[in-house]
């Protein structure tokens, strides 16, 4: 998600999921090819399994960069075809791409020329008066075609014109079903289901529906950052594994050292504790946490003892409710 997944945010992840796939924000062709690589696309060895996600519309920019990206070392070149923000559209990526579906082919069939790692597409099921059903199947069979190894969806229409891009992840209806029937129509191709999810326990049960072909997987965006907590549920619901961490608390403390290695680099304690704010959600203290980081964290000279003071909110507070049922 372009301004959240940074290389830091996806860092704080990894300490709660072993297994999960991860990507990174969306980054364009040009920024790759002429922008600063380490600063876009460098990220940490921890972090991996890690998949690069790619905006672009020409196919030997996109072939340039995903063999940049490959050399960098991600598992994965996503090209998305479902972002709906102005800056994209006007670029003649993301979403009103799916008005192109042999255009898209053709940048996969690109990429996958440049690269040996798997090339994947991310889409909507449809832009603006598009038929859900005609466009996402076009666009589908495209890529398929010129060697996608797999779809992740977004379950809504993407309307162009007339809606921010903040309206365009909640206005229009989900429809889960059509991301089913593409499934039950092609069976051999892994497809992802995105968009919506609030709970591991939803995207679990969208995944395996009573009614209709099991999907391959599911992508969390804003649900996964705003209450980071739940990814401590991923390894052992959707991959049979113990959790890497026993709790929030242990979280917080595997994170400290990274934190001071990022400080010591010269970044600045409020980029690295943005994407620790939706931590203990319902804990009593956690109101305090937040507030405790967002009036110390952007003071300059700020260090790890910030964070420290932070979740000792939480401890304290947790500590006198357990005191007073008692």
């Amino acid at each position: 998600m372009m301004d959240w997944t940074d290389r830091d945010c996806r860092v704080f992840h990894r300490l709660m999921t072993r297994h999960a796939l991860l990507y990174t924000e969306m980054v364009t062709t040009g920024a790759v090819l002429h922008g600063d690589r380490e600063r876009l696309i460098g990220f940490d060895a921890a972090e991996q399994p890690l998949a690069v996600q790619l905006g672009g519309s020409e196919p030997g920019e996109l072939a340039a960069a995903a063999r940049i990206c490959a050399a960098f070392g991600y598992r994965e070149i996503n090209l998305n075809v479902g972002c709906p923000s102005d800056r994209v559209q006007s670029g003649r990526f993301g979403a009103c791409l799916m008005r192109e579906p042999e255009l898209v082919a053709a940048c996969v069939a690109a990429m996958k020329d440049a690269v040996d790692v798997p090339v994947t597409v991310k889409c909507r099921i449809g832009v603006d008066e598009q038929d859900p059903e005609v466009a996402l199947d076009q666009l589908a069979d495209a890529v398929v075609a010129a060697g996608a190894e797999r779809l992740i969806v977004h379950a809504r229409k993407a309307w162009l014109q007339g809606l921010s891009p903040k309206d365009n992840r909640e206005i229009p209806p989900l429809d889960y079903g059509r991301v089913h029937r593409l499934k039950a129509r092609l069976p051999h191709v892994p497809i992802l289901l995105n968009g919506g999810l609030r709970t591991l326990e939803e995207a679990h049960a969208a995944m395996h529906p009573a009614d209709g072909p099991a999907l391959d997987g599911v992508m969390l965006g804003r649900a996964a950052y705003q209450n980071p907590e739940i990814l401590l549920g991923v390894d052992p619901l959707f991959f049979g594994t113990p959790a890497p961490l026993a709790d929030a608390f242990a979280v917080v403390e595997a994170y400290l050292p990274y934190v001071e290695r990022r400080l010591g680099e010269g970044v600045r304690l409020n980029q690295l504790t943005r994407h620790i704010l939706g931590l203990f959600p319902g804990r009593p203290g956690a109101r305090q946490f937040r507030r405790h980081l967002a009036t110390e964290a952007c003071k300059r000279g700020a260090g790890p003892e910030v964070i420290v003071e932070a979740v000792a909110h939480v401890r304290r507070e947790m500590a006198r409710r357990e005191v007073e049922a008692a």
